[in-house]
């Protein structure tokens, strides 16, 4: 898994968006116990926070340190710096596995080999994240031609499965009907950019550029996007259980 993470984990805890609670909803609805969920490759424990409220235990795990510093901090959430492919929890453990805006840096077969492990037989597995949001017509004409012109070729090549609403990702898993989910917000000018400024690939490009390119559509961004405005955000999710074999 990369660790793309650790490098300024204090605005990617301020600026990215979360989950609606319909999402957990929709989660607990599907649930048989609620003794104990993981939370794969948690960041700052967003998710890990939220399931929290509702489950006895959340081991929450990711590989970097920076971001579990800075985690949400619950006396039911134990987090640990683990690999999402190999970890040292027990077999047929968790109710819930979740993993949110990260199973796409993961190495799917063995990190599915240890979903299989670790999930009680009655459990579930969900995937999560979000993809490209929108606002009015002409501020996304400026993100769009910012995202597949200027720091287009600064992605990571991973980033074609949130491109493809984690359709594309391998899910070997009996796959659970959901909804279709968006996350709405109203933001000011400068949320928007500072959240412009966690893409991995403005990161790339400034590293290898040594400029900020954000700054190249900012202007235009101000004038299109005014000092406040709505963003809607595509949530990706995919539920699934373990295959039942008559």
């Amino acid at each position: 898994m990369k660790d793309n993470f650790s490098s300024n984990s204090e605005n990617y805890r301020k600026y990215r968006p979360q989950y609606p609670q319909e999402v957990y909803e929709f989660i607990k609805s599907n649930l048989n116990s609620f003794e104990s969920a993981w939370d794969c490759g948690t960041g700052s424990g967003q998710v890990a926070g939220e399931i929290s409220k509702f489950f006895e235990e959340v081991k929450a795990t990711d590989i970097s340190e920076n971001q579990l510093k800075k985690a949400v901090k619950k006396s039911n959430i134990d987090y640990s710096i683990q690999p999402a492919e190999e970890t040292y929890f027990k077999n047929e453990q968790f109710d819930l596995i979740i993993s949110a805006q990260a199973v796409h840096w993961f190495e799917f077969k063995s990190f599915y080999a240890e979903v299989k492990r670790c999930l009680k037989p009655h459990g579930k597995i969900v995937i999560m994240g979000y993809g490209l949001f929108s606002s009015n017509s002409k501020t996304n004409k400026v993100i769009r031609e910012f995202y597949d012109g200027i720091i287009g070729d600064y992605w990571d090549t991973e980033r074609k499965y949130l491109d493809d609403h984690y359709k594309t990702i391998p899910f070997p898993f009996e796959e659970i009907r959901a909804p279709h989910f968006n996350q709405n917000y109203t933001w000011d000018i400068d949320h928007l950019l500072g959240y412009l400024r966690t893409w991995f690939a403005v990161k790339h490009y400034q590293i290898e550029n040594d400029k900020d390119p954000v700054s190249l559509i900012e202007n235009r961004l101000k004038m299109t996007f005014g000092k406040r405005n709505e963003v809607n955000f595509p949530i990706l999710f995919r539920m699934g259980k373990m295959h039942s074999f008559a």
